[in-house]
């Protein structure tokens, strides 16, 4: 079993793409939606983010809103919360808490669409064998690497231990759903454990010396594109420098 978001990843148009150039459009976007004013600077940076995720990258509008609104709930949650102000006389709203909240929402909502750019375009192995270029220790990424597939066979014996409830009627009603849960719980984690502990041995039997040697096939770095990118990100620059 796989995240979606992974699985997508794999297939992406941009998958072949260096890692390099993928990473200086996200994460210069997010470093100007960190420094810029929120106004014009966040909603400039998402309309250009957008544009490229879903015009130039392919990705599916429902695929992307589908990963975008969990975070974006705990964002309208947080906000809520900044509205208000608890005091001697009870629930008030906040002086400033209108445009305070404003421009969080504005600024983490540009963060979002630039970590999904990434997240929706690069592997995780990927991310971690262009760490390791510049110089991530090799114990680090491998342990990284372990964690992720841990997350992903905790997934699986879940989903596994779920299914084969429901085919023995363990979801038919409320109190059995309860005590599905209760049992699943229970028991995810040793079994779990289990799997891993096997995924060890074998990875022991193959002869792993501490390091998975995975294939990767990438196009080696575009001077159009880099051009484009950093024209992209001088423009959203000047803008919410001059407009602010």
């Amino acid at each position: 079993m796989t995240l979606s978001i992974d699985q997508y990843a794999q297939l992406s148009r941009w998958r072949e793409r260096p890692v390099l150039e993928k990473a200086l459009l996200a994460i210069g976007m997010l470093l100007l939606a960190i420094s810029l004013p929120p106004l014009p600077g966040a909603p400039c940076i998402i309309v250009c983010v957008l544009g490229v995720t879903l015009l130039d990258a392919r990705v599916p509008l429902r695929l992307w809103l589908r990963h975008a609104v969990i975070p974006a709930g705990f964002l309208l949650t947080a906000g809520l919360t900044m509205l208000f102000d608890i005091g001697r006389h009870g629930l008030s709203l906040a002086p400033a808490g209108l445009s305070t909240v404003g421009g969080l929402l504005l600024r983490s909502c540009a963060g979002i669409c630039c970590l999904l750019l990434l997240a929706l375009t690069t592997p995780v192995t990927d991310i971690l064998a262009g760490l390791r270029r510049i110089g991530l220790p090799r114990e680090i990424a491998e342990i990284s690497l372990l964690m992720y597939r841990l997350v992903f066979l905790l997934l699986d014996t879940a989903s596994a231990m779920h299914i084969a409830q429901a085919a023995r009627l363990g979801q038919r009603n409320r109190k059995q759903q309860l005590r599905s849960l209760g049992l699943l719980l229970a028991n995810l984690f040793p079994r779990t454990m289990d799997r891993a502990g096997r995924m060890e041995n074998g990875l022991a039997a193959r002869g792993w010396n501490g390091e998975f040697m995975v294939l990767r096939r990438t196009q080696p770095l575009s001077p159009l594109r880099l051009t484009w990118t950093s024209l992209l990100l001088g423009s959203v620059l000047l803008v919410g420098s001059l407009f602010s």
